[in-house]
């Protein structure tokens, strides 16, 4: 009787920390009678039920359902939970949405509100706020320090970081989780480039440090605000439990680091000397955005709000993206012993890389001498785009290149994942891994539009960070294809993780052994 009540207890507890359980298991009786298509569209409950039982392998059949709808598929959701919303891989419409119609599909007031914890940052605004960010922070990421900035940390870091881990690891001979690995030398890295700041994540110890985890927690419940009816991610907000709680604490975390790091950077600009110092030999991009701010509102201005939600979105975008970029693309190189052969055989002619080098430095302008493996990581992008899916509202009705009508403030979903699987758009290899598509018949570089590969988005709101990304996956790809051979764990499973970014849902086990000279 104990254990009955106890289990009971437990059940109870679990549907009131997560209310969500109670909501999916409204249409629990009407998935027991129907095993129903995801196109079918049910009394009240709409199309949730057949969303719910595809829910592990969500994005393949949303795919294959934009294959047999052309591109472009209305989703219907229960009545009362304002799910309703178009589904689109089509380029033309993407082209149209975010380039020739920009200005009538702006963030909106609800992606905001699922996005809280970005502020008023560059990737949370419109308009004239978001015009103002592009403006302060274009001129620093084109500007030589900044190339030679992303070049040094990168550099520094693989050498006392992720030389010395992975060293470590092929000596014991242990499977190592290699997204884990990926993600604390993006966040050592980006913290470097963005705060001048290396919180020493990667190192032999591998220590924990709350804020890196915290952005992984983050990105996962701000996912859920998506596909959850409105109501039940706010209550869960409001009660602070399941995932919202979650988020709460990542939140706390994220913004005392990120708090400490403003604090010191400004406690540096207050003394002379040392802001000489900084601006000749330590340029970031936080320094900039406080000259910049005080440039613009005078020193007396209260700007701790203003670096707060840069920073925060400085962080995010550069620290998870290319981390989950550099987990599929050695997923690929893993599985594509070939394409790995082809990278090592180039960086020897172009490069001139010896075998016993134990790692190769080269610079931004060598950099692009790389050919193949700068088409490799392009084809692991069309695949399996970081960023995989864009969300907008419209400000006035519009009707897309596809014929379908959208209505003001309705939601609009652009699949990035899908459309880099559409044979339409990319031939009937699409599902193939092939370096060679991104290598021209002169042997240079091939350009896709980017309405085509929206891997960086599109149109005016084209990331800034693409070549801050290309320097730091190529610096990172050549390091471990040269120095070690990489073997995924057999049997390790590979899915995608219910997360805002496009994570390993198992992390990537791997393998790791030196290459013998």
């Amino acid at each position: 009787m104990e254990t009955l009540n106890s289990t009971s207890h437990s059940d109870t507890m679990a549907i009131i920390e997560y209310p969500e359980i109670l909501f999916l298991l409204l249409c629990f009786i009407v998935l027991c009678y129907w095993r129903s298509s995801i196109l079918i569209n049910w009394p009240l409950v709409g199309m949730l039920p057949g969303l719910i039982r595809v829910a592990n392998n969500l994005l393949e059949i949303a795919t294959e359902v934009l294959k047999q709808y052309g591109g472009t598929f209305e989703f219907k959701g229960p009545w009362f939970a304002n799910m309703d919303m178009l589904i689109t891989a089509d380029p033309a419409n993407i082209h149209h949405i975010l380039s020739r119609n920009f200005s009538n599909y702006p963030k909106g007031p609800e992606f905001k509100m699922i996005f809280e914890m970005f502020g008023d940052g560059i990737l949370n605004t419109d308009s004239e706020v978001w015009e103002a960010h592009r403006k302060t922070a274009l001129p620093m990421m084109n500007h030589e320090k900044f190339r030679n900035l992303i070049e040094r940390s990168s550099w520094q870091k693989v050498k006392e970081g992720l030389i010395p881990v992975l060293d470590r690891i092929s000596g014991l001979g242990t499977e190592v989780d290699l997204q884990g690995l990926l993600q604390r030398f993006t966040f050592d890295t980006i913290c470097m480039i963005v705060a001048g700041h290396d919180p020493g994540s990667l190192s032999i110890a591998l220590p924990h440090i709350p804020c890196e985890k915290a952005f992984f927690d983050a990105e996962e419940a701000i996912f859920y605000r998506h596909i959850l009816p409105e109501s039940l991610w706010k209550l869960q907000k409001w009660l602070q439990i399941g995932r919202e709680k979650k988020l709460s604490n990542a939140l706390l975390d994220i913004d005392q680091f990120v708090n400490q790091r403003i604090s010191m950077k400004r406690e540096e600009s207050e003394s002379k000397a040392k802001m000489v110092e900084h601006q000749e030999e330590g340029f970031d991009l936080l320094s900039g955005f406080m000259k910049a701010y005080t440039g613009k509102n005078g020193s007396s201005g209260d700007c701790v709000k203003f670096l707060r939600d840069n920073l925060m979105n400085m962080l995010f975008a550069g620290k998870g993206s290319v981390s989950a970029a550099l987990t599929w693309f050695f997923w690929l190189i893993a599985t594509n012993p070939l394409a790995e052969n082809k990278i090592r055989e180039e960086m020897k002619a172009k490069l001139h890389v010896k075998e016993d080098d134990k790692w190769s430095f080269f610079n931004v302008e060598e950099s692009r001498k790389l050919v193949y493996l700068h088409g490799a990581l392009c084809e692991s992008l069309r695949l399996f785009p970081p960023v995989f899916i864009e969300h907008k509202t419209p400000l006035q009705p519009d009707i897309l290149p596809s014929g379908h009508r959208v209505d003001p403030n309705s939601r609009v979903l652009l699949s990035f994942y899908s459309i880099g699987r559409m044979e339409t758009v990319w031939g009937e290899d699409c599902l193939e891994f092939k370096p060679e598509r991104w290598i021209s018949a002169r042997g240079g570089i091939k350009h896709e539009p980017s309405f085509k590969f929206p891997t960086f988005n599109a149109g005016p709101r084209s990331c800034l960070g693409k070549q801050l990304a290309f320097i730091e996956m190529k610096i990172v790809a050549s390091t471990i294809i040269h120095n070690y051979h990489i073997q995924v764990a057999e049997g390790h499973p590979i899915s995608p993780r219910s997360s805002m970014l496009l994570h390993m849902k198992h992390g990537l086990k791997v393998r790791i052994t030196k290459r013998s000279v």
